[in-house]
């Protein structure tokens, strides 16, 4: 329903940030990471979610795209609401959450308030197989009709992980260039080429 709202930040409170829009505040239910991006009074682009339950709707407002396919994934996962999204999302970053998906890294879900063990491996089992079996946004080159992508090595699972944070493949083979891939880890490779994008 909304792709992105566009307006001046009129009010920030504890995961929530107001967005007046031609005078209208829209209410949105974001994360720590965006609310340190936002100043009250001052410009600001949110990409949303609209969660609509029996009871309620609720609009999520993300700083950037990224953000926001991080939260849509994590909501996939069974067990993981909202709420507990916002929590992962709140206590890393979007390329820290892939990275830790890709490589298996547990703990560094669970330092969110909230997310227990059982939880994390949930969020890794079910996003890792994801990213294994070319479930990604699509992308040409990466998944189409029929296709199945299998990362077999460093620069697939890399690609693969980059991909499902929004980037495109020409975007990717200019962030994977030139980086020494056989010394990095594959969580290193991906924080390098997410380095080289956001410059």
């Amino acid at each position: 329903m909304f792709y992105y709202l566009n307006g001046t930040v009129g009010h920030l409170g504890p995961n929530l940030a107001v967005i007046d829009c031609g005078g209208v505040g829209y209410a949105c239910r974001t994360t720590s990471y965006t609310l340190s991006a936002l100043a009250v009074g001052k410009p600001a682009k949110l990409y949303t979610h609209l969660n609509v339950r029996e009871d309620a709707m609720e609009l999520y407002g993300f700083i950037s795209e990224n953000e926001r396919n991080c939260f849509q994934l994590l909501i996939g996962v069974s067990g993981v609401g909202p709420k507990a999204a916002l929590s992962i999302l709140s206590a890393t970053t979007p390329e820290g959450l892939t990275a830790s998906i890709v490589t298996g890294n547990e703990k560094a879900l669970t330092v969110a308030p909230g997310i227990g063990k059982k939880i994390a491996q949930r969020v890794i089992l079910e996003l890792k197989d994801k990213l294994a079996g070319g479930q990604l946004p699509t992308q040409e080159g990466y998944s189409g009709a029929g296709v199945t992508v299998i990362p077999q090595d460093k620069v697939s699972e890399a690609s693969a992980a980059l991909a499902v944070l929004g980037y495109g493949p020409a975007e990717i083979t200019a962030a994977l260039k030139g980086l020494d891939l056989d010394s990095l880890t594959l969580e290193e490779v991906i924080r390098q080429a997410l380095r080289k994008m956001v410059k």
